[in-house]
Order: structure tokens, then C-alpha cells, then sequence
């Protein structure tokens, strides 16, 4: 399994959401964020803090590459100078609590 993360503006929710069900992603999660730094590359630079948005998901090997490459060719976002930016990790092992029936 891999995870990906995807780091972008708020105001591009909407553009994330339909990369997201464009490639069959059916459950993630998302997160506000506050983005700051001097900046790096890959990073926003050293200005007012950034409403930014986190959105993470875990998938197959395949999926992940496919949603990954996808994220490189997105567009139609709110402002081109601010991409989204996605990373991509491998999981090394994953459980669920128990659960108890009620």
C-alpha cells in the first residue's frame, strides 16, 4: 500500500476533490493547514501564511503512481503559482483497533 499526501490551497478544494474521483479515489481525509516557511523547494515561501489544505490517502501501488503522475498535468487552479504538490509514501504496515460489536 502507499500513502499519498497532497498538499495544495484551499481555494483549490474543489480542483483536488475532482482529481481525487477522477481516479476512483473513494475515501481520504482532509485537513486544514496553515502553510509557513522561509521556503524550500517544493514550498511557498517566506509571506503570509497560506490557508492550505492537506489531503491524505491510502492506496494501491498502482493508484498511487496514477494520482501522483495525474497531479503534474492538473490544472484549472486558482492561482498557477501555487501548484499542489503530492508525495507519495510506502506503508510499511497498517492495523485497525478492534471493534466490538454492539
Amino acid at each position: 500500500m502507499k500513502l499519498v499526501l497532497l498538499l495544495y490551497l484551499e481555494d483549490d478544494d474543489a480542483a483536488v476533490v475532482r482529481l481525487l474521483e477522477a481516479h476512483g479515489v473513494s475515501t481520504w481525509s482532509r485537513v486544514s493547514l496553515e502553510g509557513h516557511g522561509a521556503g524550500a523547494a517544493g514550498w511557498y515561501g517566506e509571506v503570509a501564511p497560506y490557508r492550505s489544505r492537506m489531503v491524505f490517502t491510502v492506496v494501491t501501488p498502482d493508484d498511487a503512481t496514477a494520482l501522483v503522475d495525474a497531479v503534474a498535468t492538473l490544472e484549472g487552479l486558482a492561482d498557477p503559482r501555487h501548484p499542489v504538490h503530492a508525495l507519495q509514501l510506502d506503508v510499511e504496515r497498517s492495523v485497525a483497533s478492534a471493534t466490538t460489536a454492539t
